[in-house]
């Protein structure tokens, strides 16, 4: 059987866990940020045709429905990589052979890397609103029948 006292293979196990919930609390996080990126792009868009009454351009790559598609499909995968991860560092606990592996460390640097690349342009972005003249009040005409 194994070597390893039975309270440090728990706690080993534990210390798992508590990476996994890490890693989830992590997927939660992207998953949300997209979900208020897609749809506050949404809102300021309509936001923009209720000031202006003008329909803005929207970039079909760089907007904030695809970078909040992204986080979310991000979100996503962080699961089952974490779920694979969990996996298998549980089974390497048993059998007595754990071996660190900074591969998951990497994709989710460059991963993340890359959404906050793709959140330089809408930061950077101005939608250029043509300034409208005030409209005159028109005084309301008062029916006394």
């Amino acid at each position: 059987m194994d070597k390893t006292p039975k309270i440090d293979r728990q706690r080993e196990h534990q210390a798992n866990e508590r990476t996994f919930l890490a890693w989830l609390r992590t997927s939660i996080a992207l998953i949300s940020f997209g979900i208020a990126i897609a749809r506050f792009g949404i809102f300021l868009r309509q936001l923009n045709v209720a000031i202006t009454q003008q329909e803005a351009q929207v970039n079909p790559l760089t907007n904030s429905e695809n970078l909040g598609l992204a986080l979310v499909i991000s979100g996503i995968l962080t699961i089952v990589l974490a779920v694979w991860r969990y996996n298998q560092v549980f089974w390497q606990i048993e059998r007595g052979n754990y071996k660190p592996s900074r591969l998951i460390v990497w994709i989710m640097t460059g991963i993340v890397i890359v959404l906050g690349l793709f959140c330089i342009p809408l930061i950077l972005w101005r939608n250029k609103i043509p300034p409208r003249s005030p409209t005159p009040i028109q005084p309301q005409s008062r029916n006394l029948h």
